[in-house]
């Protein structure tokens, strides 16, 4: 019997300590470094960051779903998120199973708006080809990171957006 005690004592110890370690990353990483206002990322391996002007995110509510869209650019750059679905804090995967949750970097061609790029996440057979964690929904402010590959239809071109973070002011519509 004191075994039986000493044993069921350790258990609640360890599963104690467990919950009590426990952190944010769990529920939607951590809340990424980039500037209050902006969404920064690394695109192939060169660093962006959107001016606070151009970046905002904002929610909208229709038949009892939420959407968050995040977006941001500069004059040459862009990216754009949008998760349908939404439920505040988490990880929300970009994969070809899950359409409701879809991200895009662009490159604007102002002199010809037609011969402007876009590359999509996900794309046809795509598997899973990144995530966009919220680690923070509070105070109307939504800040997290996000990761992708994504795919130019027109010429099949893959960019690959890393270490994204946003930290950005929050509409609700």
């Amino acid at each position: 019997m004191k075994n039986l005690k000493h044993t069921l004592f350790v258990a609640m110890a360890v599963s104690i300590m467990s919950i009590l370690s426990c952190s944010k990353d769990d529920d939607g990483g951590s809340a990424g470094n980039t500037g209050e206002g902006t969404i920064t990322a690394t695109v192939n391996g060169q660093q962006f960051t959107t001016l606070e002007i151009t970046s905002a995110a904002n929610t909208a509510t229709g038949g009892g779903n939420v959407t968050l869209v995040l977006q941001g650019n500069t004059a040459s750059q862009g990216v754009g998120m949008i998760i349908n679905g939404y439920t505040g804090v988490g990880t929300y995967e970009l994969s070809d199973s899950n359409i409701f949750t879809t991200a895009n970097y662009v490159e604007p061609n102002a002199s010809d708006p037609l011969n402007t790029q876009i590359w999509n996440a996900p794309y046809q057979d795509s598997g899973v080809v990144g995530e966009i964690n919220v680690a923070e929904d509070a105070n109307g402010r939504v800040k997290g990171t996000f990761n992708y590959t994504a795919k130019n239809q027109n010429d099949g071109s893959v960019k690959t957006i890393s270490d994204g973070s946003f930290d950005l002011a929050k509409t609700e519509n």
